[in-house]
């Protein structure tokens, strides 16, 4: 497998000059995974770095183990292209996105046992967990971002705002915002606690495929079908760097954990890893034939793996200094604490706002249709909900943790609420669920309609300019 790389910017600097430290390399192609029959969509590593996970427009997933001659697993459940795959932050769980309209939770290990979930009304196009692993955020072309709640396995609620299909929506590290991008040309940001829009960056020229926050999440970096990568500063509405580097669409952004650097994967079949510090791209890489659809870094910052056209995985290794997860995790998720004044202040924006005031997202309070494997429901809910039951190859802390996760939880001498209002409460969310459920239904049918309507204008318009041109 014949890869190529390519160094831009000032040469390295003299031996002279890096006595004492460690002498920065190449990015390296380490080794490639071949198993896939189809383009790969996503990439995402494990928390721990040994496994990786891919999707594909084979419809199946695939879990490998970074070790030389390990075996890889594949996993069957989705019935169309899945679009996006996510370990979770203990890397007990596995989400991936299809365009079968679902969602499915998968333990990722050689069994893949799955649980599914249904509200998207269209093909789902991201999934992505808060950096506590509590949330999972979904982004449809059903125009909708959909947040659940992964303790309970129940929808949270919806935010509706875009006009054309959702591509990508991700969580900011403290979890107190979503960024979404779509194909209306605009990136918006939300209030995760009001479910309000709070800040909108639009494009006249084109929209963006992939949208991310940086590690502090002070900024964000977009995608951009116009061949562009931008980043922008959310505290201040202003647009701090615009990287023209591709010939083609941009499809994926990766940061670094350090936030100093960011590699872009486009359609023009490379990946280019740009010096955010300096503001210059210092390397492109070429490996794969045809067009790149994915990359992402491992937690650590030491490898990251892109996939594409060519159904092949590839996995390098880069040169930047080595970081340990864990005290980039506490860094950026310091301020994350219930007892923590809120900070959101911090990157909201500081001009007025157009759309202040105004509550513009459906919500409801439990679950929608969530849907799990008839045989393997019990099993299945114990694994995500039992801390005990996780696998020590997936997370190597759980065991570790496994007292202060339960601690977490009351016990039922610590509840306030008596017990039969909480039987109250599980009847009347019984019922939310009936209710979530058909209003899935109609708005369903409420897109068919919208799309019908659409077409018929489209015709109604061709009919008149024929009849136009021809008096």
């Amino acid at each position: 497998m014949a890869s190529a790389l390519v160094r831009r910017g000032w040469g390295a600097p003299p031996r002279s000059w890096c006595r004492g430290l460690r002498r920065q390399e190449d990015p390296v192609l380490e080794r490639y995974f071949k198993g896939h029959k189809a383009a790969i969509t996503s990439v995402d590593f494990s928390p721990s770095g040994k496994q990786l996970a891919t999707a594909s427009w084979d419809t199946f997933l695939m879990l490998w183990n970074c070790k030389p001659q390990a075996r890889a697993f594949r996993f069957v459940g989705h019935k169309d292209v899945v679009t996006s795959v996510q370990f979770s932050p203990h890397g007990n769980l596995l989400a991936s996105a299809s365009r079968d309209r679902t969602v499915r939770l998968w333990i990722p290990d050689k069994r893949g046992k799955s649980s599914e979930f249904k509200a998207h009304t269209a093909p789902v196009r991201s999934v992505d967990f808060s950096a506590d692993g509590q949330f999972l955020a979904t982004a449809s072309e059903d125009k909708s971002i959909k947040v659940w709640n992964m303790f309970r396995q129940r929808f949270l609620y919806s935010l509706y705002r875009h006009t054309h299909w959702v591509r990508c929506a991700k969580f900011s590290p403290d979890g107190r915002l979503i960024v979404s991008c779509s194909e209306d040309k605009t990136i918006k940001i939300w209030d995760t606690t009001n479910k309000q829009c709070v800040n909108n960056f639009s494009d006249s020229v084109g929209f963006a495929n992939f949208v991310d926050f940086n590690p502090n999440g002070t900024c964000i970096a977009s995608a951009g079908s116009d061949h562009t990568v931008k980043i922008w500063d959310i505290r201040v509405n202003k647009l701090l760097q615009h990287y023209q580097v591709h010939s083609g669409g941009v499809n994926c952004v990766s940061f670094h954990p350090s936030g100093h650097y960011l590699i872009t994967a486009s359609s023009d079949g490379t990946l280019k890893i740009l010096d955010l510090l300096e503001g210059r791209l210092i390397y492109t890489l070429q490996g794969h034939t045809g067009p790149v659809f994915t990359v992402s870094f491992s937690k650590g910052g030491e490898l990251f793996s892109s996939g594409g056209a060519d159904a092949q995985v590839l996995l390098w290794r880069t040169n930047f200094d080595d970081l340990n997860c864990k005290d980039m995790i506490k860094r950026n998720l310091k301020r994350l604490h219930f007892d923590a004044s809120p900070h959101l202040a911090d990157i909201y924006p500081r001009t007025p706002h157009p759309h202040e005031g105004k509550i513009e997202t459906i919500e409801t309070t439990d679950t929608t249709t969530v849907r799990t494997l008839a045989d393997k429901s019990e099993e299945i809910s114990g694994y995500f909900l039992n801390p005990s039951l996780l696998s020590t190859e997936c997370c190597p802390t759980a065991l570790k943790k496994k007292t202060e996760d339960v601690s977490d939880f009351p016990s039922e001498s610590q509840r306030s609420i008596p017990l039969a209002l909480t039987d109250a409460l599980e009847h009347i969310m019984e019922q939310l669920n009936v209710l979530t459920q058909t209003v899935s239904i109609l708005e369903q049918r409420l897109t068919l309609t919208e799309d019908k309507l659409k077409d018929c204008l489209e015709n109604q318009q061709r009919l008149f300019n024929v009849i136009q041109h021809k008096s």
